[in-house]
């Protein structure tokens, strides 16, 4: 009996729990991702197989028309981008275009793929090697970069885009947006594949 009155007591005598308010919380921070350390937040697996630069063959067209800005650059050929290749580009296009006010480049391909290396005069066997950079698999004919500006014209622009297809290594072609460079209504596409017709 004594126990319960003295649990009861010991009960009553507690404060009440109060729920802190929002504002007592900790700010909400967004990630900004940097462009000296492109790199996935988190994967599955920590290696990859090498693979193959994708060829495609089924008419698809994704990633070929510029989206965003008004100057792109397109790779005439399919090739495996580093990060570090992806950011030494970036930087000189903002050092080549640092007078132009409110410049927006914009990063059509992102570095997703673990490169692993081996030491040379090393014997077969003993497992994968390590971890070495990240890098990203281009197909034919994607634009990698895009870019805008309120006083960019087309002869800075493409003076830019020349100086970044010399880090590239595979031939490049300069992309200006109009109608054709611009991706097309869904019902102007062309159809991939013949419909299925039923023999007589």
């Amino acid at each position: 009996m004594w126990a319960r009155k003295f649990v009861g007591s010991i009960l009553g005598s507690r404060a009440p729990v109060v729920a802190p308010r929002l504002s007592a919380l900790a700010p909400i921070t967004q990630q900004t991702r940097n462009l000296g350390n492109l790199q996935p937040r988190r994967r599955k697996y920590k290696k990859a197989q090498k693979g193959r630069v994708p060829v495609r063959v089924g008419n698809s067209t994704k990633g070929n028309y510029m989206a965003f800005g008004d100057y792109g650059i397109r790779v005439k050929d399919g090739l495996r981008l580093s990060a570090n290749t992806i950011g030494a580009i970036h930087s000189m296009l903002r050092r080549q275009l640092k007078a132009i006010k409110g410049l927006q480049i914009w990063l059509r391909v992102f570095p997703d793929i673990p490169v692993t290396t081996k030491g040379t005069e090393v014997r077969m066997g003993k497992g994968k090697g390590a971890f070495d950079y990240w890098a990203c698999r281009v197909p034919k004919d994607k634009i990698i970069f895009e870019m805008s500006g309120p006083s960019l014209n087309l002869e800075l622009a493409k003076s830019a885009m020349r100086q970044a297809g010399f880090k590239l290594g595979v031939p490049t072609e300069f992309v200006v947006a109009d109608e054709t460079t611009r991706q097309p209504k869904k019902k102007d596409l062309p159809k991939t594949c013949i419909p299925f017709q039923h023999a007589k």
